[in-house]
């Protein structure tokens, strides 16, 4: 009787010995091969705390400096009020004003402007100021001149004289007939003046940046020479207004 051989039910291991592995599985065998490294996380509530208290501090800094500024603004205006410049027109004298059948004007006027000060402790530095004289209703150029820079000086009344010309200037045929016919009127012809310059204010030791400045004069009445003698407009009803916006911190007069 011949012996049976049986396989044997442990696998081939190719002359290797076999191990087997401890059952169950420990964490450590499961995960160690795939867990990642472990690397601590910043605190981000921490930085967005500190965020918050700079944006905090950086508002409440600003709204103290603006309510300072406010302060400031209104304890000078206390102290100083500050007014607007006045400006009349005193005398408008007429030596020519004439145009041409080409539509060539020529003019020779003499303008007096009276300027007030009406400020007790507001100094007003004048740059030179540029004139214009035109027609009320249509806008037409008369004339143009120019006054010299001036210091206007607390309660102070300043007597400013300057000459209106123009010399052969060309209008177009609308604007000619248009001029003629206003020369013609009996009323005379309704002039508007403006004058335009920068200013600053001084306030003691405070001195304001330049500002623009605009007077605009309407309500002149003027008669064309017939001769060599001038005529002298009306300048009864004219009325000027000042267009000035200088700003003091926050205040604007």
């Amino acid at each position: 009787m011949t012996d049976r051989v049986f396989p044997s039910t442990k696998p081939a291991t190719n002359g290797a010995a076999a191990t087997n592995p401890s059952f169950p599985a420990t964490k450590a065998q499961l995960y160690g091969a795939t867990r990642p490294t472990y690397r601590p996380q910043p605190n981000r509530k921490r930085s967005r705390g500190c965020c918050c208290a700079c944006v905090l501090w950086t508002t409440a800094v600003i709204v103290i400096l603006i309510v300072l500024a406010v302060i400031a603004g209104a304890i000078i205006y206390v102290l100083y009020r500050p007014q607007r410049p006045s400006f009349d027109v005193s005398g408008l004298n007429i030596s020519s004003l004439n145009l041409t059948s080409a539509s060539h004007l020529t003019t020779n006027i003499n303008l007096n402007i009276t300027a007030r000060n009406p400020n007790k402790k507001l100094v007003y530095t004048y740059n030179p100021i540029t004139i214009s004289v035109t027609t009320e209703r249509d806008d037409i150029v008369v004339g143009s001149g120019s006054i010299p820079s001036f210091v206007h000086g607390t309660k102070n009344t300043t007597f400013l004289r300057a000459a209106i010309t123009s010399s052969g200037v060309q209008l177009d045929d609308v604007s000619a007939g248009k001029l003629k016919a206003d020369l013609k009127s009996k009323n005379g012809v309704a002039l508007k003046l403006e004058l335009e310059t920068k200013v600053k204010v001084k306030m003691g030791g405070l001195k304001t940046p330049k500002a623009r400045i605009r007077v605009t004069c309407q309500g002149i009445k003027a008669t064309v020479p017939s001769g060599k003698k001038a005529t002298t407009a009306s300048v009864s009803n004219a009325n000027c207004k000042v267009d000035l916006r200088i700003k003091i911190w926050k205040w604007t007069f």
